[in-house]
């Protein structure tokens, strides 16, 4: 991602917090809902169960393009997650990541969310932009390898990439064949000492061009094609990864040199506590007025996939719309006592956070 660290106050897990707004889910929706809180002069919390912002738009196809956002023809995931963690940052939003909310608890002046990781949140007002459900990283059955994950980029075993700089000068393998494992491949063969790019079949189902881009690599010696194997196990030096073996399908082995494993098998969604917090689920989404999408429970919003009433079309830029809408209703719920006057932001422009 090419987002400013300043840009993303991301919170260490546990402890108690207060604010006006939590938000669950850290997509291109909930972060347009960060936006359009703090416009309204509402200060948010995000919540997601990935060690990064930008949902299934940066860990699934980070540079895939999309060409349904207004005034921008063609943008790629990274791009717009890019874009959106910008236009938050006035209003100064604090990201609770790699963690999931569990437990929703309904008070007289408000709501109290608690997370997985021990986080508890207090808050007037819940806005959830969950899409589908949390996402989970499908990590490969390796004996071990838990022990070689959570530490610092560049080293160990990730399924994200927060820093493409911390792989500079190491040596990476990655396994998948989907468009974020190609991607993150073109990325970094220009910081990476040495790339293997591993395989299970000597088919990608990458994007096209992306694919024609990395055998392009792959024949000049900027990374090197391990297909068709797959990932065997793990070796490690003292505490540090030091080797993955991967087996082809005849049980040929082969030892890969590397810092770094990135396991890109795709993500497992499920709504999970979500589907407790609402009354009425409806086709396994929750169900909401559409002109406030507030759900049956005061002060609780859905918006994006996660939101369902008649007619809906499951596109960004309808949540985005949810954004809006859920927010100009959250106004009432945290300010009951203050009066909204509607006003355009070409008029009012970006107000102070503070």
């Amino acid at each position: 991602m090419d987002i400013a660290p300043e840009a993303i106050a991301a919170a260490p897990a546990g402890g108690r917090h207060e604010t006006d707004v939590v938000i669950v889910g850290a997509g291109p929706v909930g972060l347009f809902a960060v936006f359009q809180c703090g416009m309204l002069g509402m200060h948010c919390h995000v919540v997601d169960a990935l060690e990064t912002v930008g949902g299934q738009c940066a860990a699934l196809y980070p540079e895939k393009p999309i060409y349904d956002i207004p005034a921008l023809p063609e943008v790629s995931g990274r791009h717009l997650v890019d874009r959106l963690v910008a236009q938050a940052a006035p209003f100064r939003p604090v990201y609770h990541l790699a963690q999931q909310g569990a437990v929703l608890t309904e008070a007289a002046d408000g709501w109290t969310l608690e997370t997985d990781a021990g986080t508890r949140i207090v808050a007037k007002a819940v806005i959830v932009a969950a899409g589908v459900g949390a996402f989970q990283p499908r990590r490969p059955p390796l004996k071990g390898i838990e022990l070689f994950e959570g530490g610092p980029e560049g080293m160990g075993v990730h399924y994200a990439i927060h820093d493409p700089d911390a792989y500079a000068g190491r040596r990476v393998v990655i396994a998948g064949g989907g468009d974020s494992a190609v991607d993150w491949a073109l990325a970094l063969a220009g910081r990476a000492t040495h790339i293997y790019m591993v395989h299970r079949r000597d088919k990608f189902r990458a994007a096209d061009a992306a694919v024609a881009e990395m055998h392009g690599l792959a024949e000049s010696g900027k990374l090197e094609l391990v297909v068709p194997y797959q990932l065997k196990g793990l070796d490690a030096e003292g505490d540090r990864l030091a080797a993955v073996t991967v087996a082809d399908t005849a049980g040929g082995m082969r030892r890969l040199n590397a810092d770094a494993l990135l396991a890109f098998f795709g993500l497992s969604q499920a709504l999970g506590p979500v589907a407790e917090w609402a009354p009425d689920l409806a086709d396994g989404r929750l169900a909401v007025d559409p002109a406030t999408n507030m759900t049956a429970r005061h002060g609780l919003f859905a918006i994006g996939d996660v939101s369902h009433y008649p007619g809906k079309l499951k596109l960004i830029l309808t949540g985005f719309a949810e954004a809006a809408s859920a927010a100009h209703a959250a106004h009432g719920v945290v300010f009951p006592r203050k009066r909204l006057k509607f006003e355009y932001s070409t008029n009012k422009g970006v107000p102070d956070a503070d």
